[in-house]
Order: C-alpha cells, then sequence, then structure tokens
C-alpha cells in the first residue's frame, strides 16, 4: 500500500516551535500549534509527516535529486558505477562531487543537509507530542504509544544514518533539546551510538508484522537489519551476524524473481524490507511519486524522453563479465579488452552476442542492440544526450514499462514515476552476512551465501535482440570454494557490485572498506581511456564524505565547524 506517502501529502505542512531551529530547518509552509496537535490525531499525523521525509523530498517535485532515497548522486555517481550523465551544463556542481573537488557552497549538499534533518524534526516533533499526551489525557493507548516511539525512532535513526554517510561530522538533537540548544549544538560528538539507542528501542517496541497492514511501515525485521547494517559499518562483525541471521531466518531468496525488485506492479514482496514507498497522486501529479530519481528518465527519442543523468559507466558494465567458468572476474581482469558499446563504431555497430555476461548486467544496465522493457531495441546515442561526455549506456532499474505509464507515472512526465526505492532488500542483507562471516573465519557458510545469490540471478531469463536470440551468451555458475579469506573478501564484494549496482550502496562500500582511494583512481585510469572528463581524477581521504554546508556553517555563528579537508 502506498497510503502512508498520500498521507504525508495532507500532513507535511505540520511543524511544531521546534521547526525555528535556524540552521537545521527550512522555512516552515504552514504551522499549528502543540495545543492543536496534542491529541491522538495530531500525533498519528505528525508521525505520517515524518515517513513522508522516506523519499527524500518535503515538496514539489524539482530539485531533490542529491536527497533521493536511492543516493545516486553520493552512492553511486561519487564511485565507479554511475557517471552523472546528461551534458557537462547540466546540474554542473554535481561534476564537482564525482570528480572529488566538492566546495562547500554546493546545493547538492545543502540539500541533502536540509532535507534529513526536516525528517529529524519531524521524528523529534511526534516524540514530543507523544510524551505529553502521555503525561496527560493519554489519549493514545499504551501499547501504541510504544509502537509510535519505535516508528518515529526508526526513521529519525535512519535519517541520522543518511546525514552520518555523508557528512560524518554532525550536529546531534533529538526531543529534549530545546530550540535554544539545537542553535548552538556543535557537530564534534559521534552521532553512531544515539543511531544504535534507537536501533535497539526500535526493535524492543515494534511487531515483525506491519502495523494496519501499511507496508511502507517500519517493523522489527527491518530495526534488525538496520542496526545490522551499522554495526557492520562498525566492524561489529558477530553483533551483526546475529541479526542479519534473524532477518534471513526462513526466506528462501533463490524462490524471489530478481527482476520484482525494480517493478511497479510487484512491488511489497518477501524482498523487500526498509522500502521508500511511492505514489502518483490521484490527481496525476507526482510530488509523492519517485522524485529523487526522475532524472535519470531516458533522453532524446526515448519513450521517456527526459532527462539524461546516471548513467552506468563503461567500467560498471564490464564488471559483469564473466569467464568459462561462470565466475567473475575477481583479479580485475575484466578489464583487458573491454567491451565499449559502439564507442567510435557509429552506423556501423553490430552487438557482439557472443560475449560471455553475468544476465544481471541486462536487468540493470541498457546498451545498443538490446531490448529494454517494452520500449524497443535500446538504439544508442538516439536516447542519450551526450554519449561523448556521459557515456554509451543508461540505467534500467529506475524505469517502468511504457505500457504503465497511464497509472505509475505523472501525467506528461513519463520520468516522474510511482517505482517505490528499496533502501534495504533482502540480498543486500544476505551479501552483509556474508562479510560478517568471512571476517569471522566461516568461509564455508559465506560462500553458501553468496551462492544463493549467484543461483537466484541464474533463473533470470536471457534478454533478447531484435532477430530474437539472447543479447549474450549469460552464463553464471556457483563458487566451488573460498581457497581463502582474502580471495573470499573479494568474492563478497564484488558480489555486492553486481547485485546491488546502481542501488546507492557503492560508494559507501569502497569506504568502509578502505579501498576507495585505490579503487576510483584505477578506474579513472581505465575510463579516461573513453572519457576525457573521468581522466586523471584524484581521491584524498576527505574526500570519503562531504564538506558541511557553508550556508548552515554561517547560520550557526560559528558553533558547526567546518569538515577536515574543505
Amino acid at each position: 500500500m502506498k497510503k502512508l506517502n498520500i498521507l504525508a501529502s495532507i500532513i507535511t505542512f505540520i511543524c511544531l516551535a521546534s521547526c525555528s531551529k535556524d540552521f537545521l530547518m527550512l522555512n516552515p509552509q504552514g504551522q499549528l500549534s502543540a495545543d492543536q496537535l496534542a491529541n491522538a490525531e495530531g500525533i498519528e499525523g505528525n508521525l505520517i509527516a515524518a515517513y513522508g521525509i522516506m523519499n527524500g523530498n518535503v515538496n514539489g517535485t524539482w530539485g531533490n535529486y542529491a536527497s533521493a532515497p536511492s543516493q545516486w548522486v553520493f552512492g553511486e555517481m561519487a564511485s565507479d558505477n554511475a557517471h552523472k550523465g546528461t551534458e557537462p551544463t547540466d546540474q554542473p556542481n554535481m561534476n564537482n562531487i564525482e570528480a572529488y573537488t566538492n566546495i562547500s557552497t554546493d546545493d547538492n549538499i545543502a540539500t541533502m543537509w536540509r532535507v534529513y534533518y526536516e525528517g529529524v524534526l519531524r521524528c523529534n516533533s511526534t516524540l514530543r507530542l507523544l510524551a505529553a499526551d502521555q503525561a496527560g489525557p493519554k489519549e493514545v493507548t499504551a501499547e501504541r504509544a510504544s509502537q509510535i516511539q519505535g516508528e518515529a525512532r526508526m526513521l529519525r535513526a535512519h535519517y541520522y544514518f543518511y546525514l552520518w554517510r555523508v557528512f560524518r561530522n554532525i550536529p546531534y538533537v533529538d526531543e529534549n533539546t530545546s530550540t535554544e540548544d539545537a542553535k548552538i549544538t556543535p557537530n564534534n560528538t559521534d552521532v553512531v551510538p544515539m543511531i544504535i539507542a534507537d536501533l535497539e528501542f526500535a526493535i524492543e517496541n515494534l511487531p515483525a508484522d506491519k502495523i494496519n497492514g501499511e507496508a511502507g511501515r517500519m517493523d522489527s525485521n527491518i530495526a534488525k537489519a538496520y542496526l545490522g547494517k551499522v554495526f557492520l559499518y562498525q566492524k561489529q562483525y558477530s553483533e551483526a551476524l546475529t541479526l542479519f541471521n534473524e532477518v534471513m531466518a526462513g526466506k528462501d531468496i533463490v524462490s524471489m524473481p530478481f527482476e520484482n525488485n525494480f517493478d511497479v506492479l510487484n512491488e511489497d514482496g518477501p524482498e523487500a524490507l526498509l522500502v521508500s514507498k511511492h505514489a502518483i497522486n490521484s490527481n496525476g501529479s507526482g510530488d509523492n511519486a519517485n522524485v529523487g530519481d526522475m532524472l535519470s528518465g531516458l533522453y532524446g527519442t526515448s519513450p521517456v524522453g527526459c532527462c539524461g543523468f546516471y548513467q552506468p559507466t563503461i567500467e560498471l558494465v564490464n564488471a559483469f563479465k564473466v569467464g568459462a567458468d561462470g565466475l567473475p572476474f575477481l583479479d580485475g581482469s575484466y578489464k583487458t579488452n573491454p567491451y565499449i558499446s559502439d564507442i567510435g563504431a557509429g552506423a556501423n555497430y553490430i552487438l557482439d552476442s557472443t560475449l560471455h555476461f553475468d544476465p544481471r548486467l541486462d536487468y540493470t544496465v541498457g546498451r545498443r542492440g538490446v531490448m529494454y522493457l517494452d520500449y524497443g531495441v535500446m538504439p544508442g546515442n538516439d536516447w542519450i544526450r551526450d554519449a561523448a561526455y556521459g557515456g554509451p549506456f543508461v540505467g534500467m532499474k529506475t524505469m517502468i514499462p511504457q505500457g504503465l505509464f497511464g497509472a505509475h507515472a505523472a501525467a506528461g512526465e513519463n520520468y516522474l514515476t510511482g517505482l517505490d526505492v528499496n533502501i534495504i532488500r533482502l540480498a543486500d542483507v544476505i551479501l552483509m552476512a556474508a562479510e560478517c562471516e568471512i571476517e569471522l573465519n566461516n568461509l564455508e557458510r559465506a560462500r553458501t551465501l553468496v551462492n544463493q545469490i549467484r543461483t537466484r540471478a541464474s533463473n533470470l531469463a536471457p534478454k533478447l535482440t531484435a532477430y530474437g536470440n539472447p543479447a549474450a551468451n549469460y552464463s553464471i555458475s556457483n563458487y566451488a570454494t573460498f581457497p581463502s579469506q582474502e580471495y573470499a573478501r573479494n568474492a563478497v564484494r564484488f558480489e555486492r557490485r553486481l547485485e546491488l549496482a546502481m542501488e546507492g550502496h557503492r560508494f559507501y562500500d569502497l569506504v568502509r572498506w578502505g579501498i576507495a582511494k585505490t579503487t576510483l583512481e584505477a578506474y579513472s585510469q581505465f575510463e579516461g581511456q573513453y572519457l576525457d572528463s573521468y581522466d586523471d581524477l584524484i581521491f584524498n581521504s576527505h574526500n570519503e564524505y562531504q564538506p558541511i554546508p557553508q550556508e548552515e556553517i554561517d547560520k550557526s555563528n560559528g558553533f558547526l565547524e567546518q569538515n577536515t579537508g574543505y
């Protein structure tokens, strides 16, 4: 159900007196007093408003790309998986993010900061109202009060975790922070323990089943998966694995079709855990839609017609190569004799359908000569804004079939869809569990988990050419052995890239693994051979996080400090 986001559009104007926290807040569009909201209906309304930030949008449609729940700007475009795409002069500030030359006045980081602190404030407002009710009239039952606390604190943990990954050094305010104290809260406190505390509370107080049967609601399994993820980032492998095992118990991912994760008609399936719910409003408008990914629509003569951003890299496409044994090239030799589609070929291009590829490639990437959803054969440059800049490939996971535009895209804006975004799905959890097993030196268990993902991928139907034949020699095999911990580590990291490509994880994975510099500079050397804009990139340690927005430092009167290196 997409009821949560629809309700959120009605309630997004709700804001308590705390919304005057200058350095954290957008200007409120409207304001109701605490007395008007101090009842069960007002508390539930505030909670729905807090959920409303899950899609990275406060209001309207345009401009919230950097705060997209998919995190394509900071999680993929900054990595070796994706280019900004389009052309150099469109959204030029994004160029600095992928070139590792970002500055504190960039509008993308300002958007990320404002939107997710708005989410934090809505959670805090909900918790304050609830505390007042429980201290007085108790319109909300004790059972429901515990659930509301769990939902609000789970949401707050998510919003803070997103902020922490991007900025690292952030101010922490909760429901007990006064307006005046919020204005002078520095960003020199480690917020991870507070994130963990919120998630632990959510685990204890949320049911395993969705409240009211609403698919977008938080539940204890989501909280367990999320806490496991936070523990993994802290290298607390045993603690993380315990939680991941609880989430995985009784679930068979092999029976869950990979493609359903990106199918607007098969949402809320058994693989979905933490999901940003999206919907096209009944009047055809799209402010509750997937506004964050709207720029990733295909360009030119494509059925979408806009906007040409978020293009897969040449390097990513080649990572899907497999050897005669059906396994990926963990040693990096997939870059040898690379497949570059139609670069330099023009009208003479002929698709080589004999190449050996993992079948997930053509469910992730659109490439010339291969059928693309129900749009027909991808024609190459006709669907790309500037192939010399962004490369020859287009993304697929954010797109819906054109046959569904009428019901699942905004009127006249086919790039604005109701497709949900998976923030954490079961495959992600399984591969995180495999990581933990490897670091705990349980290699056979890790191999079993990775092979579950690969077995599921082997069930994918081959994508076809215009002539009806398979577009590649699709092949994928299971690992027969993990001969060493280092081999296993490389295998699970590679598998995360293939399975979760273009889903917002890659840059953050490289950073937490401690291999961002070596990986991204090697990527630059490879990609720069074909696209000049990506040559000679230098990645320094401070590029692991973004600068604090200068406008927030200015508003704080010196209480916020800039991150080192900016």
